[in-house]
């Protein structure tokens, strides 16, 4: 369900923190440490081995939580000109072989049909890369052979996302699949995700915290998010992703250019922002009696250089005047080096913490 947000709580940091008895709001702040520690933890584990290998195939495993969103972004970061195959699959295809490399990642070191997959690919002399519990049956499966990256810092449910990327990042640019390369260390990445994690600390009021300000927008609507390309398209759908999680709210995540082709949606969106008008009073149709559905809000998402609704009119002809725009372009300005990939990690970064902030504050709110 969608929660009724009590926005006064939103101002109110010592009640946000008291209602935060998993600490998810401290963890989600952690994302650049967990950047750093991740990025540690590769070289621990001895990913620089990888340099000069070209492997036959990059298997990206999709398990539940993050690992799926990630998938999606390193993706879309490799773009057109990874000059290997990448594949996407819930667990290994029974093709894989010593000439592919695997890429997994969990929080449940118990998830059977990992464990399974892990023993086949290095049974089968796969390079894997597992980014995992150090504990358990998945970290097991791969005892000796694979590559294990364990996460450093403790995180409730439903958060890691920062972690699991830098593993991927790693690992495809020791195997010099991305183009250009991310700045060594990551330490970028990290800084944004830390310059992102104060924007957002529950002292700062919503007018100046863009994860408060979300929130308060999403509330008692039903989240669309479109991205107007494929990297803001992963983040939207980690923002759906989150906003279930911390929040129990329903989101539509898609790429702009296949959700804008979708004529109930459009037709959706077009009469919510008729029924926002300036003169519109919401009371006159209000019927205490009638259970209909929270009217849509719709967020474009953007990590390019291009304005969303620039790429709106261009891919669909058409602008959405009455969407939220999501394009951090001045946290990380036009120009900067790895920039789709700053922006995308502050995007996602972002929707986590609102999507906690909407959870705490509204009656979604899971105390147990």
């Amino acid at each position: 369900m969608n929660g009724v947000l009590d926005d006064t709580l939103l101002a109110d940091p010592g009640e946000l923190i008291a209602r935060d008895t998993t600490g998810v709001l401290r963890a989600a702040a952690t994302a650049g440490a967990q950047v750093r520690s991740a990025v540690h933890a590769c070289d621990e584990a001895g990913l620089g081995r990888l340099r000069g290998h070209r492997p036959r195939a990059l298997v990206l495993l999709r398990r539940p939580g993050v690992s799926g969103a990630v998938a999606d972004l390193v993706t879309a970061l490799l773009g057109d000109r990874c000059p290997v195959p990448v594949v996407h699959a819930a667990v290994v295809p029974g093709w894989v072989g010593p000439l592919d490399v695997v890429v997994a990642h969990t929080a449940d070191p118990t998830d059977p049909e990992l464990a399974e997959s892990v023993a086949i690919a290095v049974r089968r002399g796969a390079e894997v890369i597992l980014s995992a519990p150090d504990a358990g049956p998945v970290a097991q499966a791969g005892a000796g052979r694979a590559r294990l990256v364990e996460p450093r810092i403790p995180l409730p449910e439903g958060l890691g996302f920062a972690q699991a990327l830098a593993v991927a990042l790693v690992t495809v640019t020791e195997l010099e699949l991305i183009t250009p390369a991310p700045a060594a260390g990551l330490e970028a990445l990290a800084d944004a995700l830390d310059a992102e994690a104060e924007r957002n600390q529950p002292g700062h009021e919503p007018f100046v915290n863009p994860a408060k300000s979300l929130a308060m927008r999403l509330a008692e609507r039903t989240p669309l998010l479109w991205g107007v390309d494929p990297a803001a398209a992963a983040v939207a759908r980690q923002g759906a992703t989150a906003l279930a999680a911390h929040a129990g709210v329903v989101a539509h995540a898609a790429d702009l250019g296949q959700a804008g082709t979708l004529a109930g949606l459009r037709v959706a969106v077009d009469l919510s922002e008729r029924s926002a008008g300036v003169f519109h009073d919401p009371f006159d149709d209000a019927d205490p009696d009638r259970d209909t559905a929270p009217a849509p809000r719709l967020v474009l998402l953007g990590t390019g250089e291009e304005d969303p609704q620039a790429v709106s009119r261009r891919t669909l002809g058409r602008e959405w005047p009455n969407a939220d725009v999501a394009h951090p372009v001045e946290e990380v300005p036009r120009g900067t080096r790895d920039a789709v990939l700053l922006r995308a990690a502050v995007l996602a970064l972002r929707a986590d913490i609102a999507a906690v902030y909407l959870g705490l504050a509204g009656r979604a709110t899971l105390t147990t």
